[in-house]
Order: C-alpha cells, then structure tokens, then sequence
C-alpha cells in the first residue's frame, strides 16, 4: 500500500520539525578527478580535465584533413601528406607541390572546468538535515580539491514553495563557507522549480564557456508536490528533466527515499533526466564524493 506524505511534507515514522539551519558537514581531502584523457595532456597545473576545441588556443595533439576549414593550417603534417603524393605530381614549376586536398588542420586539446552542482531536497520529505550537512560537506572538500584546479561547484536548494540558489558556481572556499554557513530546511517539495534553476544555472555556465563539463548531482526522494503551472507535479517535474537530456547535461540521482518506502520516484526521474540512479548505504560527505569521482571518469 502506497505510504501518504502529510500536510507537511514528512514521511510515515518522520517528525516534523521546524526550520533551522544546518551545520556544514566534515570535510577532507579527496582523489583528484581525473579523466583517461586529462592522464595524458595535464601536467600539474590547470584544470583537471582536457576537451577537444575548435579555438586556435590548446595544445596540437594531432592533425586532420582540412577540407573546407583552413584557419589552424597543420603545415609539419600537411608537407608529410603532400610528400607521398609527389610521385604522381609532374611539375616544372615547383620543386614541391602542395595541392588543396593536402591540408591538413590542427587538432587541439585545452583544459576544460567541471562543473558540479548539487540539487538537493531540503524539505521535510526526507532527513533534510542529514542530506544538507552531507552535502555541506562535500561541497566543502571539492572546492578544497578545486581551488588550484580552477574547477567550480555550486548549490541549489529547493524548500516551501521554491528553489534557491544557494551557492552560485565558484571556485572560492571562503564565498561557500559563507553561503553555506546558514541553509535552513523544512517544508514542501517543489522539486520541478529546483530542477527548472539546476538547468538554468548550467546553461548560463555553457554560455560564458561552451567547454565548461558540467554534472548534476541530484539529491532526492522524487517525490515532488509544488507545481509551478498547475500542471500535476510530477508531470511537471518529469517534463523538465527531460530538458537535460536533450542538452546532453550529465546528471546523477542520489535517491533519497527510505527503502522500505521506496515507490521507484528517483529512478523514473533519473530515466527522464538520462542518467544513472544510486542508492547510497550511508549518506555522508565521503560517499558522495566517491559517486562524483566515479560519474566523473566515465
């Protein structure tokens, strides 16, 4: 039999509680996140992770036929593809003949930013407290891990009848410890509104830098009753998760729901978003470290 929220927003076994802030969890320090491809170009300075680029800046890896881009001439590579093909070329004229189907353009690498911002649920539908002060925490020890690494991390709450940014994407300790100092919880769930600010922070984030990688971390039970049309709130909530699959937005959902009650909410929206579902066996600053790290090196 399908368990029913209350007025509030709590769960079945869940006391209501009013709203207060919540302590920043433990922080330490953690694995770099590396990428197969930043192994190979990333000395120890930088971004952590590399992108191909169609800019003139980056560093030349390698060359390709041109065909009908010749900014970024590749010249030590088109002079070998035009050397095997001067024993066709009978010409007076020059002593060595560079055709157009001969160039050869620049293939470059540059270091990329991650991106990382987490969404969570801070209404009383689940331990809000617990997931903040986890969330807290990591939040914390990435940007610890970031700060020489020019990564960016940020943070979205959604509470009541709205979501907030809490933590706009930044790459400073000393901004977070600030902004997260106080993140009161409490309420309902309005989990289209925090899915709706998510995307709309990562698209701003792709306009100032179409290289930036960035990933969601979504942290929920699925269960959203806030709508911001109307619209039924799952309807709405599954509607706008499918804008990040159509943007190709890498996304994970931590699923927040309490197994025993566990109605399948978190994975059908992390179909919708395209991306994977964990259950994680303790919820700590740690584990989702590790979940990052790991969605990272795909």
């Amino acid at each position: 039999m399908e368990q029913q929220s209350g007025r509030d927003g709590t769960r079945p076994g869940e006391k209501r509680a009013s709203m207060r802030p919540v302590q920043v969890g433990d922080t330490f320090k953690v694995k770099r996140l590396d990428t197969p491809l930043d192994k190979l170009t990333r000395a120890k300075g930088g971004r952590r992770s590399s992108t191909q680029t169609n800019r003139k800046r980056g560093r030349y890896i390698r060359a390709r036929p041109a065909r009908d881009r010749v900014d970024d001439i590749a010249f030590d590579a088109t002079l070998r593809q035009a050397a095997v093909q001067q024993v066709h070329r009978r010409r007076e004229d020059v002593a060595f003949a560079v055709e157009r189907e001969d160039l050869q353009r620049k293939v470059r690498v540059r270091r990329a930013a991650n991106l990382i911002l987490f969404v969570v649920d801070a209404s009383w539908s689940m331990a809000a407290a617990e997931r903040m002060e986890a969330t807290k925490g990591a939040v914390m020890s990435l940007l610890i891990d970031a700060y020489q690494r020019r990564d960016q991390v940020g943070l979205v709450v959604f509470q009541k009848d709205k979501a907030r940014v809490v933590l706009p994407p930044t790459s400073s300790v000393e901004l977070a410890q600030k902004a997260l100092r106080d993140v009161p919880v409490g309420g309902k769930t309005p989990l289209s509104s925090g899915l709706l600010v998510a995307y709309q922070v990562i698209m701003a984030a792709r306009r100032r830098d179409q290289e930036t990688r960035p990933l969601m971390i979504l942290l929920t039970d699925g269960a959203g009753n806030v709508s911001m049309t109307g619209m039924p709130a799952q309807e709405e909530a599954l509607r706008i998760a499918d804008l990040f699959k159509q943007a190709h937005i890498r996304t994970v959902t931590i699923n927040m729901e309490h197994q025993a009650f566990d109605r399948g909410l978190a994975q059908q929206l992390a179909d919708a978003l395209g991306g994977p579902c964990y259950n994680l066996p303790e919820l700590r600053a740690e584990s989702l470290l590790k979940t990052v790290r790991l969605e990272m090196e795909r």
